[in-house]
């Protein structure tokens, strides 16, 4: 009883007396549902609830999350239903308990996808109602603090999963105090003799070090006194866990670390903080490149501070965070700090902006495991500053490119960009921007994602923007295909794709499993399925046919360069004006061959897997060919002929000389071309040179 005349007391410091007898009569509900369950400490469960709602009366958060924190395990351990709750406490308290209940099954260490399956419903109750996340984070808390009592290999699976998962998350929800916790108590559960050693190191530096921490705090003090500068100021200690990281990834030893010294100062407003930092420059020198402005352009997570850093007396490195009591509530508890419920708009923008990112991505990724890949790599950033023509500042993780920023601005401008400009200067679409440059997006109205982007490009809005792009791109070209193929396979039978009659589709689904008609049409295209075995299917039992006929009366048009279903044979490269024929490949579609390709012997006479096809006189686009070029060896004949090849508007893909004897070469040589006639334009330039021998186009 005594912990609940605590927490009332805490509760009604900032609530109304109505709110904290709701979340009383939730606790004496909790209690009875509880009743004879105990935790693995032997205590009675009801003291893990109770725990919780004290962790969130701290953060100051309202009377239906601290209901749902009392509530949070009585729908997952006991008979009581979600609709139960509903009745007694209302819908809200309902759905987040349901939420947080959801979400206690979070198994990390067992399969990939599962983890994956887990982590994207916490993401998405995350979005639908922040408090759902804020009440898993108390609950992880304390379990995390009650640790010592599970067995040493669930404890570290417990810590690896809150270091890798939870910690980077209360990070990216500016909740600085559960992230700094989460992170010492993972690290004493994971690595208990690392954590112990650095304890005791950190005991004894501190020894050393508090003479110089309270002179340097006093000078400050002083300095700010006669400034007429209200503040407090603060000596910072580094956590365990930071010190253990940057050891490890800066390769740094524990006296390096510990010879910097880190104050705080909190002043009454934004003015005061940048008269404070003058006062501080004034005062001890600072460090070129060290000064970071969060104030005027805060983290993606909200947080704001002036960071700097000064060389103190004693030749001491020193950091200093400047920033008002709003900014440092905002620092400690994050998008608790300033939630209010009353309008989901009023909380923290920048971190509900994110949250809402996720259900974006979410709503993109083909599988849990491709989401969990993206959010990630979200979870992590080091930022980078940059800024719209229009002035406006986006944040973008360290690496990101113009491809990023475009996918930033709108998925729309990330599809339809060609080229970009930084700072005035046309740059290449994956060149790393910096912080500060001004990015501007050159976009045209046919453009499409290059499946190559996502080389290089690092944000997960890019990335999965990109692929749910490709993937709709390759259904509706596979569709596309099976339709033309299919409408040739029903020839045979005397129909075709315009006059299909519902009784065959439907005769056809029953015949095939499948959900749909597109669905089959898909499998064609992609080579999956026969047309003419399709077409066999769907026509009536009197009309079916035992054999396959030996050849079909129109052949496949074919008008594109690029694709992601049809694409072009590398070992005859064919070209507009070749005589072709297809080959249904499973999984990739249809590729073109040249007719006289020898890798199609073998299914040359299969009609249904081999197929006459010829070129639209619509067809348009670059398509690569190889030919040969054998030639005397001289200096400069390789940018004779590179030159020669530009001139006839060719682009050189691959080139490559091998030599025959001391003065003659073969250059083997790909190049981008129209079709035949740019192909002859093209040699015809090459044999005018007077050290050129034989050109010739490779068969295969």
């Amino acid at each position: 009883m005594q912990a609940v005349d605590a927490l009332s007391n805490k509760l009604s410091s900032y609530l109304e007396q109505q709110e904290v007898q709701a979340i009383l009569d939730a606790y004496q509900f909790a209690t009875g549902c509880h009743e004879g369950q105990l935790r693995q400490s032997g205590e009675p469960y009801i003291s893990h609830p109770l725990a919780v709602a004290n962790i969130l009366a701290d953060m100051h958060l309202d009377a239906e999350s601290l209901m749902a924190a009392m509530l949070h395990d009585v729908i997952e351990d006991t008979g009581v239903s979600k609709e139960d709750l509903a009745g007694r406490f209302g819908s809200t308290v309902a759905e987040l308990v349901d939420g947080v209940s959801k979400l206690t099954e979070i198994e990390f260490a067992s399969r990939a996808e599962q983890q994956a399956e887990n982590f994207q419903k916490m993401t998405l109750a995350m979005a639908r109602d922040i408090r759902v996340m804020l009440v898993k984070l108390a609950d992880r808390l304390h379990n995390m603090r009650t640790l010592k009592v599970l067995s040493a290999a669930k404890r570290r699976r417990i810590a690896r999963e809150t270091l890798d998962i939870y910690a980077p998350i209360a990070q990216r929800l500016g909740i600085n105090d559960i992230r700094v916790e989460f992170e010492d108590l993972g690290f004493a559960a994971m690595y208990p003799m690392r954590h112990q050693r650095l304890r005791a190191a950190l005991k004894s530096a501190r020894g050393n070090r508090k003479h110089i921490v309270e002179e340097i705090k006093d000078s400050i003090e002083i300095r700010l006194d006669k400034e007429l500068i209200s503040a407090e100021v603060t000596g910072r200690e580094k956590h365990l866990w930071s010190i253990y990281q940057k050891m490890k990834t800066k390769r740094k030893s524990f006296r390096d670390i510990m010879d910097v010294f880190a104050f705080r100062i909190v002043v009454e407003t934004v003015d005061d903080c940048y008269r404070t930092l003058g006062v501080i420059h004034n005062l001890f020198k600072p460090v070129p490149g060290e000064f970071k402005d969060y104030v005027a352009i805060p983290k993606v997570n909200g947080y704001q501070s002036l960071h700097t850093v000064l060389i103190g007396m004693h030749g001491v490195p020193i950091e200093v965070q400047i920033r008002t009591r709003d900014m440092d509530a905002m620092a400690n508890f994050g998008i608790a700090a300033h939630w209010l419920y009353k309008s989901r708009e009023e909380g923290n923008p920048r971190t509900s902006r994110w949250v809402q990112g996720l259900l974006e991505i979410q709503q993109k990724a083909g599988n849990s495991l491709e989401f969990i890949e993206h959010v990630k790599a979200d979870l992590f950033p080091d930022e980078v500053y940059v800024f719209t023509p229009g002035g406006q500042i986006i944040s973008l993780p360290s690496g990101a490119t113009p491809v990023d920023f475009a996918y930033a601005v709108h998925t729309n401008v990330g599809n339809t960009c060609v080229a970009s400009k930084i700072n005035g200067q046309l740059t290449s679409l994956s060149e790393p921007l910096q912080s500060g440059c001004k990015v501007t997006i050159i976009n045209a109205k046919d453009a499409q994602p290059n499946p190559s982007w996502l080389n290089f490009v690092v944000t997960a809005k890019a990335r999965s923007a990109i692929r749910h792009f490709l993937k709709h791109q390759q259904h509706e070209e596979s569709v596309d295909l099976g339709k033309r193929l299919l409408d040739r396979a029903l020839e045979t039978f005397g129909s075709n794709y315009k006059n299909i009659r519902k009784s065959w589709i439907k005769r056809l689904l029953v015949e095939t499993g499948a959900a749909n008609f597109e669905e089959v049409l898909e499998q064609i295209g992609l080579g999956n399925r026969l047309a003419y075995g399709v077409a066999n299917l769907m026509a009536p039992p009197s009309m079916r046919k035992t054999y396959v006929p030996e050849e079909f009366e129109s052949p496949i048009m074919i008008d594109t360069s690029d694709g992601l279903i049809i694409s072009y044979a590398r070992c005859c490269h064919p070209i507009p004006g070749d005589p072709i024929l297809g080959h249904l490949s499973p999984g990739r579609g249809l590729v073109v061959h040249r007719e006289s390709c020898k890798n199609l012997n073998e299914i040359r006479t299969n009609v249904e897997k081999c197929m006459a096809l010829n070129w639209s006189p619509r067809v348009k686009g670059d398509f690569s060919v190889e030919f040969k070029v054998e030639l005397t060896s001289e200096r400069g004949i390789i940018a004779a002929l590179a030159a020669r090849i530009s001139e006839s508007e060719a682009t050189i893909q691959q080139i490559s000389i091998k030599e025959r004897d001391a003065h003659s070469s073969v250059v083997d040589l790909v190049i981008d071309v129209k079709g035949r006639i740019h192909l002859a334009n093209v040699m015809r330039k090459i044999r005018n040179l007077k050290q050129v021998q034989r050109v010739y186009r490779t068969k295969n």
